[in-house]
């Protein structure tokens, strides 16, 4: 499932990626990346055989999210069921949940949201503002954390 994002969002994304600043991505840098939020957890081989080179550009790189996107959003499912779909979907957003429940209680805090951000090099902010802020704009039940219902929805509302 790939959440929707605009060209300047995947650039950043690219850039933090691409550590080494020679315009390109490695397979194995999108691997790691995969591997750190939970996403894919395919062989670096199995990854390489899907994108079709050793590296991406920009271009490569926003053509490749953007067929996963098209291949989610067309249901391209290779044969499975709407049922086992929904559930393999379900049993990916209980791993992302993970992720960000560092302490296992649950809940996603903005702490956590903003560390998971900051492990992954996409957050700059200090004080997490913005993390409660986005926190608030899913929290139904105004807690101050995300349940996994909550975390649920708001992944739901990104995917296209």
């Amino acid at each position: 499932m790939c959440p929707v994002l605009k060209s300047h969002d995947l650039r950043k994304i690219f850039d933090e990626l691409d550590r080494d600043g020679n315009g390109f991505i490695s397979v194995e840098e999108l691997c790691s990346f995969f591997k750190k939020v939970g996403i894919v957890n395919a062989t670096l081989n199995e990854l390489e055989s899907i994108v079709g080179r050793p590296n991406l550009d920009l271009g490569d790189f926003i053509m490749f999210y953007e067929s996963i996107s098209m291949s989610n959003e067309h249901g391209d499912h290779k044969g499975k069921s709407s049922d086992d779909q929904d559930h393999e979907d379900e049993k990916g957003l209980v791993e992302a949940f993970k992720v960000f429940d560092m302490d296992n209680d649950g809940f996603i805090s903005s702490d956590e949201l903003q560390s998971v951000l900051s492990r992954l090099g996409m957050w700059e902010e200090v004080g997490g503002g913005d993390c409660r802020r986005m926190i608030r704009e899913f929290d139904s039940n105004a807690d101050g954390m995300l349940d996994f219902e909550e975390f649920k929805n708001m992944m739901l509302l990104t995917i296209p």
